[in-house]
């Protein structure tokens, strides 16, 4: 009968779903899951890419989430389970950086440097962070006694998870011997326990208070000081201090790794490629004029194939303060872990789909992420068309379709009340007539992007809005529509066109006209006839990382909205994908030519 019980038992536990058999846990486990709150542009793809579990385990746990998630919607993320995988923690109220020190026992430096975009700004409720697999400690030094009212949690073990006792913001007029008096320690040991402030201190930054020494507790307890009142004092930046790279540099150290030799069909390729480099070169020149010293290396990487291992190998590569490249998404990883395993910032320029941004906090994705950039489309979108009438003009044989663009654009116009229809792009005007509402803005978008469709599609917009001149109509679309400006300039005028875009230069503009004369006059060549230019590319991004690092050190990237730069072609709005992760570039414009004949590019930010 045993034996049978034990049996059920077993096709019990067998029989239960996944999340319900993660639950099952003894106190010192795991949760199953942790709550992660949906943010704008993120999909399901983006979100399963930056906790590195599968889309499935996410849909399992949320029923439905495939077909529809939104900014703000709650989802449960499964947990790794065991003591030798890190964790993520989604911050809960009233819930303080030390108490997490004490709750998963690392201390707090490694909480911070697992997690460089962690801040007292975001150290909020619903804000997730990775917390590393915990070490073995030393044991706890002999505390002081505390004063009344201030009480500071220890683990049951006796383990110390940090060796700071409390945090201290720097206040104006404050000396490093003044502080280590306020705490009752010595000045010896507030440096050491910041190293920082051997290169002065500096106001508002926050320093760790270490404990005291065994001989000084008598002091502290006879003498006990009084405590700053406020729940933030636990949150306080123990994390910019901790981390603090930014220093004036004497010679910026930069590399560029690309494939620049052509080998079999790659020749255009190689030629882009050489042609990013020249623009780089323009950049690097512009700022050694201003007094800038930059110390530039530059290696062939192959084609997709060859290995970056040479390349890798080379010693003087460790010391770069920044890379520019790959091309050959084959090529990002292992360039990905070189970055991060020294320290060093990776700007790569080319490639929107490579999972290295989700969790490595040194990459700098210059090309957005479709789900990213579409959603900063529908925000400029319904900002600058709140009285839009859309109408949607379908092509069902197109391969070239922006269905994940149109559905998510449809679910925005839904949220905020803007009226949509669709209508066959092989419409005529007579039929697209009665689409039309008065007195709002109508906008005709195409459900694709191709030339064909514009070919069939424009004659008949223009009709339309020749014959029915008192009403708004314009049309909306896509990036690649720059590239077909030479056949239908004078109609994208006439129906006051709009596309957005990443990447966008005119090329009367004075900027575009001033670097291509300097392109022209230094290679003897105009640049290759692409979106975007690649010798624009090249120096946008170079000028715009190499200034940063000449204004503000390794560290710049705390100041990215400081870099007063005006880029040629590239625009540049930085956001990191998680405390943990690094930075996508989330800059789009939209392209507006007139009814009036003029071509304006506009900037929402």
């Amino acid at each position: 009968m045993k034996l049978i019980n034990r049996l059920l038992l077993l096709l019990l536990l067998a029989s239960m779903p996944h999340g319900r058999a993660l639950a099952q846990s003894n106190g010192n486990a795991s949760p199953a899951y942790f709550l992660h709150t949906v943010q704008k542009g993120q999909s399901l793809y983006s979100i399963s890419s930056i906790y590195q579990v599968s889309q499935d385990d996410i849909i399992r746990l949320n029923p439905g989430c495939d077909a529809k998630i939104y900014a703000g919607q709650t989802l449960k993320i499964p947990q790794a389970q065991g003591q030798s995988l890190p964790q993520y923690h989604t911050i809960q109220a009233q819930e303080t950086l030390y108490q997490l020190t004490v709750k998963y026992g690392v201390s707090a430096q490694r909480i911070c440097q697992a997690n460089p975009g962690l801040s007292a700004q975001n150290f909020k409720i619903g804000q997730v962070i990775l917390i590393p697999v915990a070490e073995k400690e030393a044991p706890a030094p002999v505390q002081a006694a505390q004063p009344e009212g201030k009480t500071t949690a220890q683990p049951a073990d006796g383990s110390n998870p940090s060796p700071c006792r409390d945090m201290h913001k720097v206040k104006r007029k404050e000396t490093i011997y003044s502080i280590s008096r306020q705490y009752g320690i010595s000045k010896e040991e507030l440096i050491a326990a910041n190293p920082e402030l051997k290169k002065g201190l500096k106001r508002g930054s926050f320093l760790c208070i270490p404990y005291p020494k065994e001989e000084e507790s008598i002091q502290l307890v006879e003498q006990p000081r009084q405590q700053p009142q406020g729940q933030e004092r636990g949150n306080r930046e123990l994390i910019a201090a901790s981390r603090e790279k930014g220093q004036q540099l004497p010679t910026i150290k930069a590399a560029i790794i690309l494939p620049f030799l052509p080998e079999g069909n790659d020749a255009a390729t190689s030629s882009k490629m050489v042609e990013y480099y020249e623009g780089f070169l323009i950049a690097a020149d512009s700022l050694k004029r201003q007094g800038v010293s930059i110390d530039l290396h530059v290696y062939d990487s192959g084609n997709n194939g060859s290995s970056l291992s040479p390349v890798l190998n080379r010693e003087e590569l460790k010391t770069m303060h920044i890379i520019f490249g790959p091309m050959h998404a084959s090529h990002i990883q292992p360039l990905a872990n070189f970055a991060r395993e020294h320290g060093i910032h990776l700007v790569i320029p080319f490639s929107s789909k490579d999972d290295e941004v989700f969790h490595n906090p040194e990459v700098f994705q210059i090309n957005t992420p479709q789900s990213y950039l579409y959603s900063e489309v529908y925000e400029h979108f319904t900002r600058k068309f709140p009285n839009a009438n859309v109408v949607f003009l379908e092509n069902k044989n197109d391969t070239k379709g922006k269905a994940q663009f149109i559905g998510g654009l449809k679910e925005e116009l839904d949220a905020r009340s803007i009226p949509y229809a669709t209508a066959n792009a092989n419409s005529t005007s007579e039929a697209l007539k009665p689409l039309l509402k008065p007195g709002r803005d109508n906008i005709f978008i195409p459900t694709s992007g191709s030339n064909a469709i514009l070919i069939n599609l424009l004659p008949q917009l223009t009709v339309l809005k020749r014959e029915n001149a008192g009403e708004s109509i314009s049309l909306f679309g896509y990036p690649e529509w720059q590239t077909y400006t030479k056949d239908h300039l004078e109609r994208f005028y006439e129906l006051d066109t709009y596309f957005y875009s990443s990447f966008y230069t005119n090329n009367l503009f004075p900027a575009a006209v001033q670097f291509t004369n300097s392109y022209r006059n230094w290679y003897g060549k105009d640049m290759i006839n692409s979106y975007p230019k690649f010798g624009m590319l090249g120096f946008d991004t170079g000028y715009f990382f190499l200034k940063a690092l000449a204004q503000y050190g390794t560290g710049f990237e705390s100041h990215l909205r400081d870099v007063q730069v005006r880029p040629i072609q590239t625009g540049f709005k930085f956001e990191r994908v998680s405390n943990w992760g690094g930075f996508i570039n989330r800059k789009v414009f939209f392209v507006h030519f007139t009814k009036d004949y003029e071509l304006i590019k506009l900037d929402f930010e």
